[in-house]
């Protein structure tokens, strides 16, 4: 059995839409594919055929995770979250004590991450250093390159 994944609103949306193009647009491009590959002939010498037909299967793989993540999802309710506490979907300012350079992170399921966005997975070190911990707590957390202290400046929702 699956485990249940957490996602925003957004996120779920974004997960039925990328099911919804594998199934649309893929999955008969694919087809075409061994069609064409089937129309040329010998099919225990056809390269192509075999190729099509794997990479039919890659697909079929997808799409079924896919829908199993989706079937287990499920939608994060802020309403009911202590607002006071750093948890998912908070927008956390840390400053690192050590160089007090300050940093800003949303934390987020792991399939909604994207660093560049500022936008990390509470499965990350940093993001798990942080949940529980208030304003004004510090959060020690072990990264490859060592120890680093943080202090929580703010939390948003």
């Amino acid at each position: 059995m699956s485990e249940t994944k957490y996602f925003t609103e957004e996120g779920l949306k974004k997960l039925r839409e990328q099911i919804e193009y594998l199934t649309t647009v893929e999955r008969p491009k694919i087809s075409q594919q061994i069609s064409e590959a089937r129309d040329k002939g010998d099919l225990s010498e056809n390269a192509e055929y075999d190729a099509a037909k794997d990479a039919q299967g890659m697909l079929e793989l997808k799409i079924s995770k896919l829908q199993a993540v989706l079937q287990n999802g499920r939608i994060i309710d802020k309403s009911k979250m202590d607002q006071s506490k750093a948890y998912i979907l908070s927008t956390v300012t840390i400053k690192n004590i050590k160089n007090n350079a300050t940093m800003k992170y949303t934390l987020v399921p792991e399939e909604e991450a994207d660093l560049k966005k500022g936008l990390i997975s509470v499965e990350s070190p940093i993001a798990k250093g942080l949940l529980g911990k208030r304003v004004g707590d510090n959060a020690e957390i072990t990264v490859p390159a060592g120890k680093l202290t943080f202090e929580i400046i703010e939390i948003v929702r």
